[in-house]
């Protein structure tokens, strides 16, 4: 990400503001950008990160893992540094083809087929709860074993219960506790770790080209 000056002095209120912390490195790099995204300080005590979450997620980048999001707004916010650096494959659930079918949503039988292609993807759900409760379901029916996912749906019904039922599943996993959340919070998450993996695995995946 091309950070400018008004850039580094928002920065510089969010570190001032937030102080002392017990994040990693890591985890502060992507708490500081979801902050940056929504203006919510909040968020430094509802960001929630498994063991291991950062770890994988970015070795499943530097693979060129299969990323599947919920909405369009996601895809178009990851797609440009998506592209500019390990240009993982992008699809979206709400442009899958799947048959019409009353008892779910377009984003969740959309994010279930996907996810029954790319197994082992990279999962963000930044808006949709009933698609986050269908990658859920598919997780503990051990149907498929995502690299990750990001889950920062908002809502007030089943939400809480989504999100603990991805904290129980043992899969890494990037999520907001609570009803808040959003797509802006997912492409925040998502292009920090996308920095931080570049950090790491960049210049090795400039070599393999």
């Amino acid at each position: 990400m091309e950070w400018h000056v008004s850039d580094a002095q928002s920065l510089a209120i969010i570190d001032r503001e937030i102080g002392e912390h017990m994040f990693s490195p890591a985890e502060y790099e992507i708490v500081r950008r979801v902050i940056y995204a929504t203006a919510d300080f909040e968020y430094k005590s509802l960001l929630r990160f498994s063991n291991q979450a950062l770890q994988a997620g970015a070795a499943a980048l530097a693979a060129r893992t299969t990323i599947v999001v919920d909405v369009p707004m996601v895809q178009v916010g990851i797609a440009p540094h998506i592209q500019n650096t390990f240009a993982n494959p992008v699809y979206c659930s709400m442009e899958a083809i799947v048959r019409p079918q009353k008892e779910k949503t377009r984003a969740s039988w959309g994010i279930e087929t996907l996810a029954q292609r790319y197994m082992e993807g990279i999962f963000v759900v930044g808006q949709a709860q009933t698609a986050l409760t269908s990658l859920v379901e598919l997780i503990e029916a051990e149907v498929i074993r995502p690299a990750l996912v990001i889950g920062t749906p908002s809502g007030f019904v089943g939400v809480d219960a989504a999100k603990a039922r991805l904290n129980d599943s043992m899969i890494p996993n990037i999520r907001v506790d609570g009803r808040k959340g959003s797509a802006v919070v997912a492409v925040a998450i998502v292009n920090g770790l996308v920095d931080l993996a570049w950090q790491a695995y960049g210049q090795e995946n400039q070599r393999m080209v």
